[in-house]
Order: structure tokens, then sequence, then C-alpha cells
């Protein structure tokens, strides 16, 4: 059913606006076709008084008249592109009139390329099922002149062959323009998604940054507190208030950083992880070759070695942290590794590993990778598995 509706639609309905039009058309074409235009006009004109009929007052009824054919035939052009079929039948009708008047009068030749011009206009520009009959009067009306029936016959198949390859011509420029503007709306809605997906990666870093800040602030802050409550030592309280100061400074630095990332100044992973780790001692070891990672790879890589650095002070003070980053052929690993400390990875493995380490497995998910993170070997390990193709 639907088959027969597409075949019956393709009879029925009018080429595209921009088929119709001169949309795309380009420069060099245009002044080809003026050239050809006004070329046959100036030969319509000499053919007609060549014909030794229009002499003295009526000598300017060929140029009256072709201005008339030329202005019909703009407005049928007009017409045929707001796919108004009366319109374009009643515009196209002032050519033909002219073209039988010349052939009343005798004036052969260029009532003949008149009525072939029609013949062709309609067949290029109105819908098949229009556009057939009308041509097939056309061949009966050049049957009835021409004294050969061969002659007419030809005469009328190379219009209909003409005429057709003129309207797929068309046709063809029309879907090129259509594709055209369809891949220039499809990359604005790209460009309006990209931008979407990028707000949220920056909405994530930072509330990653802010979140780890913060905690690790509550973490001193409310130690603070409890020292405070026993009369503890001034020293330890005040060693705890300046941890949290430190704290407050490396959130600043990181939403610095996270911001930085967004202008595409960002410093590499591997940088950033020794960096990270020589302000808890840790040590790193990359492997593999080093290749740039996109944005939010590089950005999980950085918030799961922070998190995990992290949940080492605040549940293994002391232990010996050791980080390691390797570049594998469709992916980049990174394992985070802890010996064990006076309150042990067991009692964080019962809580759940922290919600810091949740957001990161469901970061790390939604590009597509894995993060593992639980007790072993009397220590704590967090192993993130990211897929980034060399």
């Amino acid at each position: 059913m639907a088959e027969a509706r597409d075949r019956w639609a393709a009879w029925t309905e009018w080429s595209s606006k921009e088929a119709l039009s001169r949309v795309g058309v380009p420069r060099s074409r245009s002044l080809i076709d003026a050239g050809a235009a006004a070329c046959l006009a100036g030969w319509l004109v000499w053919a007609a008084h060549d014909e030794d009929i229009f002499a003295g007052l009526a000598a300017s009824v060929p140029l009256v008249g072709l201005v008339c054919c030329g202005l019909a035939y703009w407005q049928f052009h007009r017409a045929t592109a707001r796919h108004r079929l009366g319109a374009a039948f009643g515009w196209l009708a002032v050519p033909l009139a002219i073209g039988a008047a010349g052939f009343a009068v005798d004036a052969q030749a260029p009532a003949y390329v008149l009525w072939i011009i029609c013949a062709v206009g309609a067949m290029e520009r109105l819908p098949l099922a229009v556009a057939l009959p009308f041509d097939a009067v056309m061949i009966g009306g050049f049957l009835a002149i021409d004294e050969t029936l061969a002659g007419a016959l030809g005469s009328g198949f190379a219009v209909l062959i003409f005429g057709y390859a003129l309207r797929l011509d068309a046709q063809a420029r029309g879907a090129g323009f259509l594709l055209l503007a369809q891949e220039r709306v499809a990359r604005v809605a790209e460009a309006e998604s990209a931008a979407l997906a990028e707000r949220a990666r920056i909405a994530r870093d930072i509330h990653d940054v802010l979140a780890h800040s913060l905690s690790a602030q509550t973490v001193h802050l409310e130690a603070a507190r409890l020292l405070i409550e026993r009369g503890g030592d001034r020293e330890q309280i005040l060693e705890r208030v300046v941890a949290a100061r430190a704290m407050a400074r490396e959130g600043l630095a990181e939403t610095r950083q996270a911001l930085s990332a967004l202008r595409g100044d960002m410093a590499p992973v591997e940088d950033y992880l020794r960096e990270l780790a020589a302000a808890d001692g840790a040590a790193v070891a990359v492997e593999g070759v080093r290749r740039a990672l996109p944005a939010e790879a590089s950005q999980t890589v950085r918030r799961v070695a922070q998190e995990a650095l992290t949940n080492v002070r605040k549940h293994a003070p002391g232990a010996e942290v050791r980080m390691r980053l390797a570049y594998e052929d469709d992916e980049v690993a990174l394992d985070i590794r802890d010996s064990g400390g006076p309150v042990g990875a067991g009692e964080l493995g019962k809580s759940g590993c922290g919600y810091g380490l949740l957001g990161m497995r469901e970061r790390a998910e939604l590009l597509g990778g894995t993060l593992e993170a639980g007790p072993e070997e009397g220590g704590f390990v967090v192993r993130l598995r990211l897929r980034v193709p060399a």
C-alpha cells in the first residue's frame, strides 16, 4: 500500500520548491542560460521578419509578441514555483496562443519554437500526471502541423526527453539543496547537544571538586569540634583547623583547574597525578605510550585519584599508597592501592566504599568504563578502566 501511494505521489506531486527555483544554480550557469535566452529571442524576432509577413506598421508585432511571451513565461515560472496549477496554465496559454497565431499567419518557424518551449517547460515544471497529457496534446498539434508523421513524432519525443532531462536535473539540484539544509539543521542540533553535554560535564566537575573539598574540610572541622568539646590539646585543634584551611585552598585550586580545563589549558593527567601524590607521599608509576585523553576521561581519572587519596587520609592515615596509570591499546587504566592503616580498609568496605567512590563509579559508567573498589591484601584498592582508543 505504501509503495503504491509513493508511486502515485511521484506522478501527482510537484517538484520541490527548491527544484523549481534558481536556488543553488551556479552564477556561470545563470549567465549561460541568460545568453541562450537572449540569442533565442533575437532569432525568433529575426525569423518572424524573415517570413516577409510583418511589414510596415506590423513590423513591431513580432517584438511585442516576444515581450508578451517572455513576461508570460516568467509568470509561468513563478506560478509553478508556488505550486499554482491554474495560474501556471493561464500564463502558459499566452505563448501557446501567440504560437497558434503565428501558425495562422504562416510564421511557421517561430511559432513551432514557441510551442516546443511550452512543451519543454510543462514537462520540466508541472506534475507528471498533468505534464504528460499536456505534451500528448502538443504532439497532436505537431502532427496536425507537420506534413511528415516521422518528423512530428520525432519532435514530440525529443521534447519529452529534453524536458524530462531538465526536470531530473532540477530535482537533483533541489535534493542537494535540501540535504545541505538538513545538514545545517543537524549541525545546529549537534552543536546544541554538545553544549548541553559540556554543561553537564561542567556541573559534574564543579560538583566533584566541591564535594571532595567540603567533605575533607568537614572531617577536619568535626575533629576540631570534638577536641574542643573534650578539652583537647590546643596544638591538635590548631592542626585540624590548619588542615581544613589547606583543604579549602586545595578545593579553590581544584575549582580553578576545572575552569582551566574548560578553556583547554589543562595539564597532562600524569603530571597532575604526580603533583597530587607528592602531597601525600604516594608513589606513582606511568606505563605505556602517553597520549592525550578526551576531557571527560581526563577529568574522571583526576577525580577518582583525588577521591581515593581522600579516602586513604580519612580511613587509613599513614598507609603506603601506590598509584599506577597505564595507557593500553584501547583503554586507560588507573590503579590506586594502599597498605591499610589503623582503621583499615574493611571499615570503608562495609560502608559501601563511600558516597564519593559511588559517584565516581557512576561517572565512569557514563563513559562506558568501570570502577571497582574493595579490600585486597590487607589494604584497599581502587581500579578504574576507561575505554579510550588510541
